[in-house]
C-alpha cells in the first residue's frame, strides 16, 4: 500500500527498492558483466556499448517483464529477454553476447546486493544521526535524576542520561556489527548455471574478478547460490536494530503517558492529535517504531527459514527472500529515521521526573536505608524491618522518614541527618555517571 509508505517506510531506503531500482540493479550487473568479459577477451569489445546503452530501466517495459515473470518463475529470465531485444534493435551482433555465461540467480542476487549497498549507505547516515543525537541528550541529562522502574513499578533512582546511554551503547554495537558484516555481505554472485562457470572455461575466475571490480563488490571464495548466510546476516542485523529502536520507543511511550508525563515526543501542527479529542498528544513516532518492531521479527524468520535450500539453486526459499528482505529493510530503516527525529526533538520534563521520585513518600529509597542498617543488624533482619516500615508508611499514607523516625531500632543506628541523606534520591544513583562517561567516550572514539 503506497498510501502507507510515508508513514512506515519514510526513509531514503524506500526508493532503493522500487520496481525501477530492482530492475536497474540487475541491469547494472549485466552491463558490468559485458565490460568484464570484454576486458578478459571473452566477448568482443565492440559489443559493450550497445549492451551498456540498453541497460537502463527506463528503456525496458517493466510491466511486460512483470507479466512474463509470472510464467518464467523469476524476473531475470524475462529481463534478459527484453534486454536482448532492446540491444538487438540497436546492434544485432552485440545482442548475441547479452548475459553471456551467467544465470538468472547471478543477475538477481548481484542486483540485490547492489541495492543493498545503496540502502546501507542511507542507513549508516541515519544511524550516525541518531547516535549523535543520543550522545547530545545523554550529556545533557547525565545528572537528571528520575525513577528507575522494574516490572513497571518504581525500583530505585537512576538518571535519564543513563537510560539513554543504554540505547546509545547498543547502537554503537550495531554500528560495529554493520562495519564488520559489509565486506562479507556485499559480495558479487557469479557462478553460472550450476555454480561452476563451466560455460566460460578457463576464463571464469578472471571474469569473476573483473566483474567484482566493476561493481565494487567483494569476490567471494565460491559462488553462494545455495548458501544464504550473507542474506540471513543482513536480516539479523536489521532485526536486532529494530529491536533496539523498539525498546527506545516503548520507554518513550510509557514515559509519555499522562500519569507519568516525564518525556514527550516532538510537538508540531497536526502531529499526534486525535480526530475527536483536541487535548490528545499521542506518541505517533513510537507507534511507527513499535509497529516495525512487531512486523520485522517475522520477516527475519522468513529469511532464516529460506536458508534451507535445495542443492545448487533453491526452490521457493530463494523466492521467499525477494519480497521479505526489501520489506524488512524498509520497515527497519523507516523506524530508524523516525527514531532520529524523535530523539532530536524530544521534550524532557526534569521537574516532573523529580516530582515522580517523591510520589511514594520516600519508599523508593528503602533499599538505601536497608543497606545502612545491614551491617549493624544483618542484611536479612534489616530487610524485614524496613519492609515492615514501608508497609506501615503505605497503609497510613505517611512519608517513610516519619515512620522510621519513630522506631527505636532505626534511631539506635541512624540519626535524622542520616535518614535525610539516605532518603535523598540524588545520593542514590551509584556509578551511573561513570557508566555514562564510558559510553560517551566510546561514541566520541567513532
Amino acid at each position: 500500500m503506497k498510501l502507507l509508505d510515508p508513514l512506515f517506510r519514510g526513509s531514503a531506503c524506500q526508493a532503493v527498492f522500487s520496481d525501477a531500482a530492482t530492475v536497474q540493479g540487475m541491469l547494472d550487473f549485466e552491463a558490468a558483466l559485458a565490460r568484464a568479459e570484454a576486458a578478459v577477451g571473452v566477448i568482443p569489445p565492440a559489443a559493450v556499448p550497445a549492451i551498456e546503452a540498453a541497460c537502463r530501466a527506463e528503456r525496458l517495459d517493466l510491466d511486460g517483464i512483470a507479466a512474463d515473470a509470472a510464467r518464467a518463475g523469476n524476473l531475470a529470465i524475462p529481463l534478459v529477454k527484453h534486454l536482448t531485444a532492446r540491444v538487438k534493435a540497436d546492434d544485432a551482433a552485440a545482442a548475441r553476447f547479452v548475459h553471456w555465461g551467467a544465470t538468472s540467480q547471478d543477475a538477481i542476487d548481484s542486483g540485490f546486493v547492489l541495492q543493498l549497498k545503496q540502502a546501507l549507505l542511507a542507513v549508516e547516515a541515519d544511524l550516525d544521526r541518531l547516535i549523535a543525537a543520543l550522545a547530545r541528550r545523554v550529556a545533557e541529562h547525565r545528572h537528571t535524576v528520575m525513577v528507575g522502574r522494574t516490572w513497571m513499578q518504581h525500583a530505585l533512582p537512576t538518571t535519564f542520561g543513563l537510560k539513554l546511554a543504554g540505547t546509545l551503547d547498543a547502537l554503537l554495537r550495531q554500528r560495529e556489527r554493520l562495519a564488520e558484516l559489509k565486506p562479507r555481505v556485499l559480495a558479487v554472485q557469479f557462478g553460472g548455471a550450476a555454480g561452476t562457470l563451466a560455460s566460460l572455461g578457463d576464463t571464469g575466475l578472471a571474469v569473476a574478478q573483473r566483474l567484482a571490480e566493476e561493481l565494487e563488490l567483494t569476490l567471494p571464495a565460491t559462488p553462494w547460490h545455495g548458501q544464504r548466510d550473507r542474506i540471513a546476516e543482513v536480516a539479523a542485523w536489521f532485526g536486532s536494530l529494530t529491536g533496539v529502536l523498539g525498546k527506545l520507543a516503548r520507554d518513550v511511550s510509557l514515559l509519555m503517558q499522562t500519569d507519568v508525563a516525564e518525556v514527550f515526543e516532538p510537538a508540531g501542527a497536526g502531529r499526534g492529535g486525535s480526530s475527536t479529542m483536541p487535548h490528545k498528544r499521542n506518541p505517533v513516532s513510537s507507534a511507527i517504531v513499535l509497529s516495525a518492531a512487531v512486523r520485522v521479527p517475522a520477516l527475519v524468520g522468513t529469511v532464516f527459514s529460506a536458508m534451507v535450500q535445495e542443492h545448487e539453486r533453491g526452490l521457493g526459499g530463494w523466492h521467499a527472500e525477494w519480497e521479505a528482505l526489501p520489506e524488512l529493510i524498509g520497515l527497519s530503516a523507516g523506524a530508524l529515521a523516525v527514531s532520529a527525529e524523535l530523539v532530536e526533538g524530544m521534550e524532557v520534563r526534569a521537574d516532573t521526573m523529580r516530582a515522580n521520585l517523591d510520589k511514594t513518600g520516600g519508599l523508593i529509597m528503602a533499599e538505601a536505608v536497608t543497606m545502612a542498617l545491614g551491617e549493624p543488624l544483618g542484611r536479612l533482619e534489616a530487610h524485614k524491618l524496613i519492609e515492615a516500615k514501608c508497609r506501615e508508611a503505605s497503609e497510613q499514607g505517611r512519608h517513610l522518614k516519619a515512620v522510621l523516625a519513630e522506631d527505636e531500632r532505626v534511631l539506635a543506628h541512624l540519626s535524622l541527618t542520616d535518614l535525610d541523606r539516605l532518603l535523598d534520591p540524588l545520593n542514590a544513583v551509584g556509578v551511573a555517571d561513570a557508566f555514562i562517561q564510558r559510553v560517551l567516550e566510546r561514541a566520541g572514539d567513532h
